[in-house]
């Protein structure tokens, strides 16, 4: 059988429970697996202890202090054998998970719930439907949790391999300085860029108005794909993060319904858009027929005098 590695989901710098979950999903798929345990600190990893009958590898590095997918990827491909990748179904565990499939140049399935064989199923369009797809071979599979029983019993002792060298100083000072801000997914407040804001340069306008009524920032899909410096840890959407603050004030954004599935369950809605025939506007508690060059330096103004 095909040897299974689990990345294990790490919560407070803890091993998180969930991660019990996976190595059962895994078990379904091959060989008892083996957990890797991206950490700073190798005794993180004794969490994972007691597992499935799970090997656990500590892989300790310094790219691990903060989220950056392309710094976890290139660690964790150096560390985990061959085989069947298996992941969380959170926002970051999901980008982890494509990231390592490019590297390695394998499939991925996204968001599995059932696993029968080698048939996995998933749900597409936003759960609307499911589809099942039976795999050949080593592949990336990023399991929801609540699924899977929590796997039990296990390896006693973990293995440490430290990568911190293999990583470059300047991805680390970027992942630090990316982590100063805060994350879309636990924003009570959310101003999101779309393709309309013109430039990844304008972003620091959101960025201005975050900061004045304590925000985060986040991107649509367009922003992300088309400007590389829109980093996907931004993204809301289906294929990015799905979030329900109390405000978000979207701007720029046409309203596909790729953004609006990770966005709509958000308690007001303010649309700041051009053209008045954009979707956003249908979905929007409140809406700005306006450029945002017109429209933002107006509501910063204003919020700023409310804030004082």
């Amino acid at each position: 059988m095909t040897d299974t590695i689990v990345i294990a989901e790490l919560h407070n710098n803890a091993v998180h429970p969930s991660t019990a979950e996976l190595v059962s999903a895994a078990a379904q798929l091959g060989n008892a697996p083996t957990i890797v345990v991206p950490c700073t600190d190798a005794a993180v990893a004794d969490g994972a202890l007691g597992l499935g009958g799970a090997a656990v590898i500590a892989a300790k590095s310094d790219a691990f202090q903060n989220y950056d997918a392309a710094g976890w990827a290139a660690a964790i491909d150096a560390v985990a054998p061959q085989g069947i990748i298996v992941t969380g179904a959170s926002p970051q565990s999901k980008d982890l998970a494509a990231r390592l499939a490019a590297r390695r140049s394998l499939s991925v399935v996204q968001d599995a719930v059932a696993i029968d064989g080698t048939n996995i199923t998933s749900p597409l369009y936003s759960g609307k439907a499911m589809q099942t797809v039976a795999i050949g071979g080593n592949v990336v599979v990023s399991v929801r949790s609540n699924i899977f029983p929590a796997a039990s019993g296990g390896a006693d002792a973990v293995s440490v391999v430290d990568t911190s060298g293999d990583i470059a100083t300047s991805v680390q000072e970027f992942m630090a300085r990316a982590s100063e801000r805060l994350d879309v997914a636990e924003a009570n407040i959310i101003v999101s860029g779309g393709r309309g804001m013109g430039s990844p340069d304008n972003f620091t306008h959101l960025e201005a108005l975050a900061d004045t009524i304590g925000a985060a920032v986040g991107a649509s899909r367009a922003a992300v794909d088309t400007w590389e410096a829109i980093p996907h840890s931004m993204q809301v959407g289906q294929t990015g993060k799905t979030v329900n603050p109390n405000l978000y004030i979207a701007v720029g954004i046409s309203g596909a319904i790729q953004h609006l599935a990770g966005m709509r369950s958000s308690k007001y809605i303010v649309a700041i858009n051009k053209d008045a025939d954009a979707p956003i506007f249908q979905h929007a508690d409140y809406g700005i027929v306006a450029t945002w060059e017109e429209a933002l330096p107006v509501l910063q103004a204003k919020l700023a005098s409310m804030m004082a």
